[in-house]
C-alpha cells in the first residue's frame, strides 16, 4: 500500500521510525517531510501536502503527526474529501476505517511510544472500512455539507 506521512519537529522522531517500519512492513512511503528536524518548523506545511497526497492517490492512505496530533488532524480535515482522525490506541485506529472510512490516521508524538504508534498505523492500515449504511449515510452527509453548506435534516 501507498502511505503519506507528514509531521513536523514535535514528532520527528515518531515520522522518521514510522518511515522505516513501513519499509520493513513493504509499503510504499511518500515523505512530505520534515526532511530534518528544525524546532521552529510549522506543521500546516507537511500536513496538508500529506492530506493533498492521500486526497490525489486514490487508495492510499496517510498518517500525520505532532505533538498532540490535534492541529495536525485539523490541517489534514480541511483537505476536501480527507476524514482524519486522532487516534491515541488501536480501538480508536480500528474504528477511524470501519466506521468513519478515515484515510489519514493523526498521532501525537508526545503522547504516544514509538511502539503504540507502530501499532496504531498497523491496525489503521489493515482495517477496513465497514460499508455499512448507517456509516455510509453519515459520511454522506458530512460530504453533502463540505461541498455545499447542505445541513441535514433535523429529526
Amino acid at each position: 500500500m501507498r502511505v503519506h506521512i507528514g509531521g513536523d519537529h514535535a514528532a520527528y522522531d515518531t515520522l522518521t521510525d514510522l518511515i522505516s517500519f513501513l519499509t520493513q512492513e513493504g509499503h510504499e512511503v511518500i515523505n512530505h517531510g520534515p526532511f530534518s528536524y528544525d524546532a521552529l518548523d510549522d506543521y500546516p506545511v507537511f500536513v496538508l501536502r500529506c492530506a493533498e497526497g492521500v486526497a490525489a492517490d486514490e487508495g492510499s492512505l496517510g498518517v500525520v503527526l505532532g505533538g498532540s496530533g490535534n492541529g495536525e488532524q485539523i490541517a489534514a480535515n480541511k483537505v476536501p474529501g480527507i476524514r482524519a482522525a486522532l487516534c491515541y490506541n488501536d480501538e480508536m485506529a480500528s474504528l477511524a476505517r470501519q466506521h468513519n472510512n478515515a484515510q489519514v490516521i493523526s498521532i501525537g508524538g508526545r503522547m504516544n511510544t514509538l511502539e503504540e504508534a507502530r501499532s496504531m498505523v498497523r491496525t489503521f492500515l489493515a482495517t477496513a472500512w465497514s460499508g455499512e449504511d448507517r456509516h455510509q449515510r453519515r459520511i454522506d452527509m458530512l460530504t453533502a455539507y463540505e461541498s455545499d453548506r447542505t445541513l441535514p435534516p433535523l429529526p
